[in-house]
């Protein structure tokens, strides 16, 4: 089985590479990606002289490079995204040339390739927000609120377009937030968690009273990995967490995990547009493929804080890379 991963240097994408090589030994991988600034091959350096691992420098937008490695591939699982809601506000440019041309350039060369699958990952922010009671299901009508998730919702359509029109072999994937290993410090855990390990105060948006559902991220590989082998062709899969929580009681409980007080609580101006809440109905993927998140929000906590904690390595490079900018739109 040979597996092209595009965006496999991100953080999901990482995760699910290491998750499929354990569990298939036999299986083949090949890792398309831009290496922009989120993108990081020390993500994957354990796996790097793996025989069945392969990585490859480029965009999804270009399409020659596309044709070629599509060709070789049995399945293909789209990471390849922009994905930081405060960077699309500051920015969309980006967003729009990779979460909706470049899913259009990718689409066009699976037209010529002999592809089982194309999973496409997305995002339960294309559903736009919810009030104190309900949950997104397959069904909900897309209204996206940040450029963001606009770029996204644009792509899963260009998807399903191309699966009705050209009958295209794809499937929509749908996760609530993650978290886990390997993630990116501008997203608020690993912000949360390594701010407080160099003995700084976390910002907490508005009064933080906003409500995410948390999805650990092998949960999430565990879930990609049943739609891929067997998921239907032209669906939609939601993969929400079961771990609703508002986000000033999850800093509460990463202050505690680490040891550190109330006081390091910094609430800042709050994010134009911000979701209230996000919640997905897990329903469909557990009937259809026997699939329910295992880690909850507590277990998941505790093991990402030691991951960072034992990994500095990793992510203090990129704090300090991120601490050098002046976006705005994370605090120094």
């Amino acid at each position: 089985m040979k597996i092209l991963v595009t965006g496999g240097c991100g953080f999901i994408g990482s995760n699910f590479i290491r998750y499929i090589l354990k569990k298939y030994p036999g299986y083949e991988i090949t890792n398309l990606d831009a290496l922009t600034y989120s993108g990081n091959l020390e993500n994957l350096r354990d796996i790097k002289k793996d025989k069945r691992y392969r990585f490859v420098h480029g965009r999804i937008d270009d399409m020659d490079l596309a044709m070629d490695v599509l060709n070789k591939s049995d399945y293909v699982v789209n990471f390849a995204a922009e994905t930081h809601v405060d960077r699309s506000i500051h920015d969309a440019q980006p967003f729009i040339l990779t979460n909706i041309l470049g899913t259009h350039v990718m689409l066009e060369a699976l037209r010529t390739a002999s592809v089982k699958k194309f999973i496409h990952i997305s995002t339960d922010e294309v559903y736009g927000t919810l009030g104190n009671e309900g949950k997104f299901s397959e069904e909900t009508p897309l209204r996206p609120n940040s450029p963001y998730s606009a770029s996204k919702a644009a792509g899963d359509l260009l998807v399903r377009a191309y699966h009705e029109t050209y009958g295209l072999p794809a499937i929509i994937v749908r996760p609530s937030n993650n978290y886990g290993y390997y993630q990116f410090p501008e997203k608020f855990i690993p912000l949360m968690v390594t701010s407080l390990l160099t003995d700084k105060p976390i910002p907490v948006y508005g009064k933080g009273e906003n409500i995410r559902d948390w999805l650990f991220v092998e949960d999430t590989c565990e879930a990609i990995d049943k739609i891929m082998h067997d998921g239907g062709i032209g669906e939609i899969y939601n993969i929400g967490g079961n771990s609703e929580i508002r986000n000033i009681e999850l800093a509460r409980k990463v202050l505690g995990i680490v040891g550190k007080g109330e006081e390091y609580i910094k609430f800042v101006k709050d994010r134009p547009g911000h979701d209230y809440r996000y919640a997905l109905d897990n329903s469909k993927i557990g009937r259809e493929l026997q699939w329910r998140p295992s880690v909850r929000i507590d277990e998941g906590l505790e093991k990402t804080v030691r991951w960072y904690k034992d990994n500095e390595w990793w992510w203090k490079p990129l704090k300090e890379r991120l601490c050098a900018e002046s976006k705005g739109f994370w605090e120094k």
